[in-house]
């Protein structure tokens, strides 16, 4: 039975909550895990999305409705390939593409509407539909589908770089550490070398904006694993936040794969021995060049580890196809797999796997915390560094692979992880974490109670700000 706090209202009263994702595959799933969520709590739920990277029409869930905005708009001419792209400079002009068809669409919903008002759910990304939503009164939370620890750091970014510490001035300053944001160093903090610096400061202050201007944040963590960032951020920001993750542990199934996922790993998987393979996957944007695909390839089999390892069609820079070394299928044959796709979630949670090496986007940090497997560490660009760094230094479930992606350094690496005692000991905190993510989510939880307080905030936000 609900409790009075978390009783969903009657269908006549719901109010109707308008979700608006950006349109990548990192940031569409937790924001269609929440739509879930706040279904489940009884809310009326409309899905507003790009037509790029729409979410998959056959797999929409009954119950709420999903409405294109922009349909004629372009937009994947904005987005970079590789790890290399300009991001900042894209999710910028995307802001800018997408305002005034969201404003339009906005109007017409406004109109269809009755009984309460809604309220807007937005991406921190999307700073420029939130100005829109403030303009015509309804009023908005927002969603962070990064750590606490990245907001945190957003937020220090801008006094960093009227003290001079950012951008470096030298790489002498790179391993400097951050006042205030330990274990954070300079380098942690650049988040592409190939994006200019006042790009990179627009895009961080209208995330920072975003989340000041709201009636709340809405962060996919819990309070066990972040306790400390979030009270700084509620310190810091002046406005509530709902810490209320794993969001895909509290609303199983509600994503949207971009890319096919290939199941039959899940078979092979099955035949291994319990916490023996490695899991390798590097995310939906990350790439590398055909030298370090090489190297990868072999540092794997020269472990004489089981792995499962993932390559997306467009994994190689410049590259329309995907050429494994010579003699490394016969190699590896019996205990690796290659495949385009995985369903991650699923194989995280498989009981064979014991180790992931991922380029730690947070919804993939976050799940591997979930299931209590340890992690190599490679990041690549944006929020990647900070993460991989709280994963080494904070909760000491992993390590980071340095230097070169050459095939020694990455055999020891997986040896360090699978047959080490410092491997070893990563996996109990690793464990101690996955025990701490389950109790969050169940009744009377943190992340639970996050919910329940998030929902009450929804129904009773006024009606224009």
């Amino acid at each position: 039975m609900a409790s009075a706090a978390n009783k969903a209202p009657a269908s006549g009263g719901a109010r109707r909550v308008l979700l608006f994702p950006l349109p990548f595959q990192g940031h569409i799933n937790p924001m269609l895990q929440l739509a879930a969520v706040l279904h489940a709590r009884g809310l009326r739920v409309t899905v507003l999305h790009s037509a790029f990277n729409a979410p998959d029409p056959t797999r929409r869930p009954v119950g709420y409705r999903f409405v294109t905005v922009g349909a004629s708009v372009p937009i994947a001419d904005l987005v970079p390939t590789g790890s290399h792209g300009n991001f900042a400079e894209a999710l910028l002009r995307i802001n800018e593409r997408l305002e005034t068809p969201f404003e339009d669409s906005l109007r017409e919903l406004l109109l269809e509407e009755e009984g309460a008002p809604p309220c807007l759910v937005v991406d921190s990304n999307l700073r420029g539909m939130q100005v829109v939503a403030h303009r015509l009164g309804v009023p908005t939370l927002v969603l962070r589908t990064g750590a606490a620890a990245c907001l945190l750091a957003y937020m220090a970014f801008p006094a960093l770089c009227d003290k001079g510490v950012l951008p470096p001035q030298d790489h002498l300053q790179l391993n400097m550490q951050l006042d205030g944001l330990h274990p954070l160093r300079q380098q942690d903090m650049v988040f592409s070398a190939t994006i200019p610096h006042e790009t990179m400061s627009t895009l961080i202050e209208r995330i920072v904006e975003s989340s000041m201007c709201s009636s709340g944040v809405i962060i996919n963590t819990f309070s066990d694993l972040e306790e400390a960032e979030l009270q700084k951020i509620i310190d810091g920001m002046g406005v509530p936040v709902y810490a209320i993750g794993p969001l895909h542990k509290i609303s199983l199934g509600a994503q949207s794969s971009l890319l096919a996922q290939d199941r039959t790993c899940l078979d092979w998987l099955d035949k291994q021995e319990v916490g023996s393979v490695l899991f390798v996957s590097f995310g939906s944007l990350a790439s590398m060049d055909q030298e370090e695909l090489l190297e990868t390839a072999w540092g794997l089999a020269n472990s004489r580890m089981p792995f499962l390892w993932v390559i997306r069609p467009d994994s190689v820079q410049g590259s329309g196809k995907i050429a494994l070394p010579d003699g490394f299928e016969e190699e590896a044959r019996g205990r690796g797999m290659v495949v385009s796709w995985a369903p991650q979630q699923e194989v995280l949670g498989h009981q064979a796997v014991g180790g992931f090496w991922t380029h730690n986007g947070w919804n993939s940090t976050l799940e591997s915390i979930s299931e209590g497997v340890p992690m190599i560490c490679r990041p690549h660009f944006g929020d990647q560094m900070i993460n991989a760094k709280y994963v080494q230094e904070v909760w000491k479930i992993g390590f980071v692979l340095e230097g070169k992606m050459d095939r020694d350094n990455i055999q020891r690496s997986v040896k360090k992880l699978f047959c080490h005692k410092e491997g070893g000991e990563m996996r109990r905190r690793a464990n101690n974490l996955k025990d701490k993510a389950t109790q969050c989510i169940k009744k009377g939880g943190s992340s639970q109670t996050g919910i329940d307080l998030l929902v009450n905030c929804i129904m009773a936000l006024p009606s224009s700000i």
